[in-house]
């Protein structure tokens, strides 16, 4: 059975990218258009990776992954970050949120990967 992968970014170019990258790589995706979409479907299915971009409407990146770790189903399901944001303060908070991974866009799938093999 495949592993599941949550993937939360407002851009469906991204989310195409992604899934497709994903889906090369034998995972299944359930997409996500921001934080609010993504809690939706956090529906008691297991899902065994959260990729997230952080900048999006309704609810970032951050605040999403307070809420997951606060979900009892999901507390322990890793997170990766995928977003332009590059600062070190952003990482930090990032890091204190439960975030386990960051990786900037562009990205390249190659990279992708390695830190999803990583997680997952």
């Amino acid at each position: 059975m495949s592993k599941i992968v949550l993937v939360v970014d407002d851009s469906p170019s991204i989310r195409e990218l992604v899934k497709l990258t994903l889906k090369c790589a034998s995972y299944s995706v359930i997409e996500a258009v921001d934080g609010l979409d993504a809690l939706s479907k956090l529906d008691g299915q297991k899902i065994n990776l959260i990729v997230s971009d952080m900048n999006m409407p309704n609810m970032d990146g951050i605040a999403l992954v307070k809420k997951v770790k606060a979900h009892p189903g999901y507390k322990f399901t890793p997170i990766l970050m995928l977003t332009t944001e590059a600062s070190e303060t952003m990482k930090v908070e990032g890091k204190a949120a439960g975030v386990k991974a960051w990786l900037t866009k562009p990205f390249q799938p190659e990279a992708l990967l390695s830190a999803i093999y990583k997680l997952s």
